[in-house]
């Protein structure tokens, strides 16, 4: 304790620099007042006296210098010193300092961006309590590479069996409702979870509690602290009130925290009801006594002390239980688990792929810009050889030279990193503003974070240390003669100092890699904005309802989207009205395999189509052209089920033969096909060309009720956004309580199809530009500097006769060698890195031939412009100038 309160009264003073030392002053002239008496009584003068005083004494200085180092830190203090010089001389290189903090704030501030969506969907856990105890469980086939959700009957098995677990929950990932009350109708989603979820979970309730045993099928509800701030302006009183969801009275019990969306932190939950409740907003759920039906998520909580293995051993026994008991259903079952918020199974492969992907991106362009800031730091340590020769003539050590050269780096890098912080932050909210193509919400909010920051500071330190090593090594070993008699010799300097044309190589060689991928994506989105997408975009509006939300039976949804299209079809500059149960290009739809109507034997041609819900006339309002036989009419609704399939699908399943009047089976009901039309993208851009079989919406309605809704597609001759408001005031005549959602122009819809190939191009591009760029000023600044050092060289060689085309000769040559040998490292590598990105490019080849030979050709044509500029410079050098400069 005594040796932490003098530490700590030592470092107080280092840091006021001002150690009180007034007493120890008066106290050391006292005694050599004393003795200067002593000596004055011996017979000498009072000067020859105090002199003498002053030499028993053996020194004021000193002794106040020793004073100081007891009570402060020396160490502390001399480092501060060449912190506050290393500040002074970055502030006098004022256009060096700029351009290494841009260039590393621009390295770290991509670098930062991309770990905070690691971070954000990688690293953080699910915001509940204790989040590494708590575990998610998935069913997996025997064989299959993927997961799947559980049907009730198992869960109950499970949660009865699993012993290793305090406790297991459920929950049914996503319920859409409509919300009223207070303000306009909104939609919103939320989840059916077990009483015990809040419980397992340990999540901590902002306001009110989670459900109790007894809830299990009361209608009672817990809204996200997020829904309660937007819908009932963060109402103290919330506590008891009712709230109306689709149509049904819920009691509010509590608010959940703004943090916690769902346990799959990419969901965005609202609301959650009690899983027994959930058939009064969810349609067609699967039946609880059923073991075919994977609908149920499930988590478990950890018991205090058990380890995975043993987690993994029980669900193993229990599997083999269970197969054993329910071979039918359960064998070849087995139960995995991960911790609990990390990626979905169905998600992780590709996004841990795109982000593989972009972190090698951005550690490349960080490394161009540190061989940028390497390569200046070089040249200031040139530059500084006669302070650092005179330094050492002084006195001063090597590591005390190293130290200073170090931090003047490390500071460099640090204001670097502040730099890169803040263009991260900028960043992180543009990419949060994206909005992705799917039909359900996603939480995909990016934000800069503590971890986030941990990473920036060591990333800015690493930069720092890393980037001053060989610059400082250098700066501390001039030739000590040479460097005081101002004789820097080109010759000496170029064998020390060729690092910097390693550095420059390493340079060209990376953007040659980071130019690839670039070029490879932007050629993606050139390819992408080239698809034929199948259907027009011109003119079209999109509005979503679900009248099944408000409690209309499937007869009433029927005649309310008739009388809406009729409502919309009477307004100015209107056309064509038809509706879908989804729109294409969302993301996702239902899928069913189908079979020609009594070939349903193995071997028997079959194929998986896209299922599209849809009225009459939708085929000639979005453009799709018709190839064969007719549109659905208008008195298909009672009669024998019908479908239009597309081309994709005829060929699959027909090949020549003419589908018209064919009967297929699938999805438990066969149909009679009365038409054929063009092919048209489904899901996403890059798709291959999936089969789509259309169904009559009216036929459908009753038997497969749409959980996304249902999408009035307006098609009018003027701006489509015009009309936007009256047609929302038509869906309010006719029922106040509608909520309306999803209302944009097809244009607007395509162009977020179109967000992955924009992003991935913006990305690359931009990280690919500021390579390019560095690494041309890189180059070049080898190449002004080299000439700058062998201005008398060349002096020499003009003087002995030396032409100017000669000597341009000579600099270009040395510039393109550099490139030249670049080109040979980097290519290889870009060829073989190219492969990553085949799985986010449409249209092209991963080794797409044009951007592997255009990007060759532009930098070697940037490199001879960069290079030509000081060889230029060199060929006009005057050898009578040259030759004074010694």
């Amino acid at each position: 304790m005594n040796k932490l309160r003098a530490f700590w009264t030592r470092l107080i003073n280092t840091l006021r620099r001002a150690p009180n030392s007034e007493d120890f002053a008066d106290e050391l002239e006292t005694h050599v007042a004393m003795d200067t008496e002593r000596g004055i009584r011996n017979g000498l003068s009072p000067e020859e006296a105090r002199r003498h005083a002053l030499i028993r004494f053996g020194g004021i200085a000193q002794a106040h210098d020793a004073y100081a180092e007891r009570q402060g830190l020396p160490w502390l203090e001399s480092l501060l010193r060449d912190v506050h010089y290393s500040v002074r001389s970055l502030v006098r290189n004022r256009l060096v300092t700029a351009v290494a903090i841009l260039s590393i704030g621009l390295g770290v501030g991509s670098n930062t961006t991309i770990f905070s969506i690691v971070s954000r969907f990688v690293l953080r856990p699910a915001p509940v309590g204790d989040p590494g105890t708590l575990l998610s469980l998935h069913i997996m086939h025997d064989g299959d590479c993927c997961c799947n959700q559980f049907p009730w009957p198992v869960f109950s098995d499970l949660r009865e069996q699993a012993t290793e677990f305090s406790d297991v929950a459920a929950y049914f990932d996503l319920i859409p409702s409509s919300i009223s009350g207070g303000s306009e109708p909104e939609r919103v989603w939320g989840q059916g979870v077990t009483p015990n979820f809040f419980g397992v979970a340990q999540l901590r309730i902002v306001m009110g509690a989670g459900f109790s045993d007894s809830e299990e099928k009361a209608p009672v509800v817990v809204l996200s602290e997020r829904l309660w701030k937007r819908r009932f302006n963060s109402d103290k009183d919330m506590i008891g009130k009712t709230v109306i969801l689709s149509g049904h009275p819920f009691t509010v019990i509590g608010v959940a925290p703004a943090a916690f969306h769902s346990i799959d932190q990419i969901v965005n939950a609202e609301f959650w009801v009690p899983l027994g409740m959930t058939p009064e907003l969810a349609a067609s759920l699967p039946p609880h006594d059923s073991r075919e039906y994977h609908w149920l998520s499930v988590i478990g909580r950890v018991r205090p002390g058990v380890s995975r293995e043993h987690v993994a051993a029980q669900l193993s026994t229990i599997a083999d239980r269970l197969a054993a008991s329910y071979p039918a259903t359960d064998k070849g079952n087995l139960f995995v688990f991960e911790q609990a918020g990390s990626l979905p199974p169905f998600a992780r492969s590709m996004a841990l792929l795109f982000l593989t992907a972009l972190s090698i991106v951005v550690l490349l362009r960080l490394a161009i810009a540190g061989f940028n800031v390497a390569n200046l730091l070089f040249a200031q340590a040139i530059n500084r050889q006669r302070e650092m020769a005179v330094r050492l003539a002084l006195g001063a050590t090597r590591g005390r030279l190293l130290r200073l050269v170090l931090l003047e780096s490390l500071l460099l890098g640090l204001g670097g990193g502040a730099l890169g912080a803040l263009l991260s932050l900028w960043s992180t909210g543009a990419l949060s503003s994206l909005r992705l193509p799917a039909p359900i919400p996603l939480n995909v909010q990016v934000s800069v974070d503590g971890r986030t920051l941990a990473y920036t500071f060591l990333i800015s330190v690493l930069c720092g240390l890393l980037l001053g090593i060989a610059p400082a090594w250098a700066a501390s070993r001039p030739r000590v003669v040479n460097s005081l008699k101002a004789e820097a010799g080109f010759a000496a300097t170029a064998g020390r100092f060729s690092a910097r044309n390693l550095l420059v190589v390493a340079q060209v060689a990376m953007a040659v890699v980071l130019l690839a991928l670039t070029g490879l994506f932007l050629r993606s989105l050139e390819s992408a904005s080239e698809i034929n997408i199948g259907f027009r975009t011109r003119g079209l509006l999109l509005l979503s309802v679900d009248p099944r939300l408000n409690g209309y039976s499937p007869s009433k949804i029927s005649a309310f989207l008739g009388q809406l299209r009729e409502r919309a079809a009477a307004l100015p500059g209107v056309d064509a009205v038809v509706c879908s149960d989804v729109p294409f290009l969302s993301g996702g739809n239902r899928s069913e395999g189908f079979t020609i109507l009594g070939q349903a034997a193995k071997g028997d041609p079959s194929v998986l189509a896209d299922l599209y819900m849809v009225t009459p006339g939708y085929f000639d309002a979005l453009g799709i052209p018709s190839l064969a036989g007719s549109d659905f009419s208008r008195g298909t609704t009672n009669g024998p089920r019908v479908a239009v399939i597309n081309k994709a699908f005829a060929d699959t399943l027909f090949g020549g033969t003419d589908p018209i009047g064919q009967r297929i089976d699938g999805g438990g009901w066969n149909y009679q096909i009365i038409g054929v039309v063009g092919n048209a993208k489904s899901r996403t851009l890059g798709e291959d060309t999936r089969p789509i079989l259309y169904r009559s919406l009216d036929q459908s309605i009753a038997n497969d009720p749409s959980m996304m809704g249902y999408t009035l597609m307006v098609h009018t001759t003027s701006n489509p956004a015009g009309i936007a408001e009256a047609l929302r005031r038509e869906v309010y005549q006719l029922d106040p309580a509608m909520a309306v959602y999803n209302l944009e122009t097809m244009d607007e819809h395509v162009r977020a199809a179109y967000v992955l190939p924009r992003v991935a191009a913006m990305l690359f591009g931009i990280f690919g530009g500021i390579g390019l760029v560095l690494a041309t000023v890189g180059l070049y600044g080898v190449m002004s500097f080299a000439v700058a050092r062998r201005t008398r060289e060349i002096g020499i060689r003009m003087a002995m006769g030396a032409r100017p085309a000669a000597v341009l000769r000579l600099v270009l040559r040395r510039g393109m060698a550099l490139t030249v040998t670049a080109l040979a490292l980097g290519w290889p590598a870009a060829w073989m890195l190219a492969k990553l990105s085949s799985s986010f490019l449409y249209g092209i080849k991963p080794h797409d031939a044009v951007t592997f030979t255009l990007v060759p050709a532009m930098l070697v044509l940037v490199a001879l412009i960069a290079a030509w500029i000081p060889a230029r410079r060199a060929a006009s050098i005057n050898p009578t100038q040259a030759l004074r400069m010694e």
